[in-house]
């Protein structure tokens, strides 16, 4: 049995105050009620590697949904690692970074299930 899902991308600034629009952006294309949160940690982080422009993704397919960050630098271990990670880890069914430690991402499972 086949699943199907939708793709959305889009590049926001490298500044704190883009946060607010991560999470907004997130509500409005899923219905998870923990994205927005994992998202905005998911950007957080990747700000904190300085890159000027963080690419967020999200994937669906069936019940679960991939939110994705990117930036242009690697990330340090206490952007990657830290507070926010913590509550990414706790929120997500699974998380992780890139081999290049560009980006983050975490699995989000139905939302009766968390």
């Amino acid at each position: 049995m086949s699943e199907t899902g939708t793709t959305y991308s889009r590049p926001f600034k490298g500044l704190a105050v883009e946060a607010a629009e991560v999470r907004a952006w997130t509500r409005r294309r899923t219905h998870h009620p923990d994205a927005p949160t994992v998202a905005n940690e998911l950007f957080v982080a990747i700000l904190g590697s300085g890159a000027e422009v963080i690419e967020m993704g999200l994937s669906s397919a069936g019940d679960r949904l991939r939110i994705t960050a990117t930036g242009s630098a690697p990330l340090f271990l206490r952007h990657s690692h830290g507070p926010g990670w913590l509550i990414v880890h706790n929120l997500s069914r699974t998380s992780g970074t890139t081999e290049d430690g560009h980006s983050m991402w975490a699995l989000m499972g139905p939302a009766d299930e968390e």
